[in-house]
């Protein structure tokens, strides 16, 4: 159980850029290059643009270091003509992230601390929902065996 990261503030870039013009499945795309390509967060917001029209605002969190790279493929995979981009501060929650054992299977789990005390504990969906599946059972009952197992390997 290593900790991933420290509750200390980091510096990001945010990149934005508003598309009124772009097919859901090219935004989508759009939306899968920038993880891809490294940007810590992305989303959509819908918003209207002028003359009322529906449109969505495109934000990213990204590395200061990746900024430029990221911006370029922003101008390069969508619509816009210029990309917005600011230095905004996040703070992250100390997290480790162990295995659980369940009946069915293990189970990746995010352990979130505050000044070391557990906060919370989220087992991996993905994991829940392919061993739920696979042995017929609920999802919730997955879940909740996964956090009962990763709680009683916690300190």
């Amino acid at each position: 159980m290593t900790p991933e990261s420290a509750p200390t503030p980091t510096r990001v870039a945010l990149l934005e850029c508003n598309l009124d013009d772009m097919t859901g499945e090219a935004l989508g795309y759009a939306l899968e290059r920038l993880l891809e390509s490294g940007a810590l967060e992305a989303w959509f917001t819908p918003i209207y643009m002028k003359k009322n029209r529906p449109a969505v605002l495109l934000s990213a969190l990204c590395r200061m270091e990746d900024a430029e790279r990221l911006t370029a493929l922003l101008l390069r995979e969508t619509s816009t003509l210029g990309v917005r981009h600011r230095v905004v501060e996040r703070t992250i929650a100390e997290r480790q992230t162990l295995q659980a054992e369940t009946p069915w299977g293990p189970v990746r789990c995010k352990v979130k601390r505050l000044g070391g005390q557990v906060v919370s504990i989220k087992p991996e969906h993905d994991d829940c929902a392919r061993l739920a599946r696979a042995h017929g059972i609920a999802l919730d009952a997955v879940a909740n065996a996964a956090r009962a197992a990763a709680e009683a390997q916690l300190p």
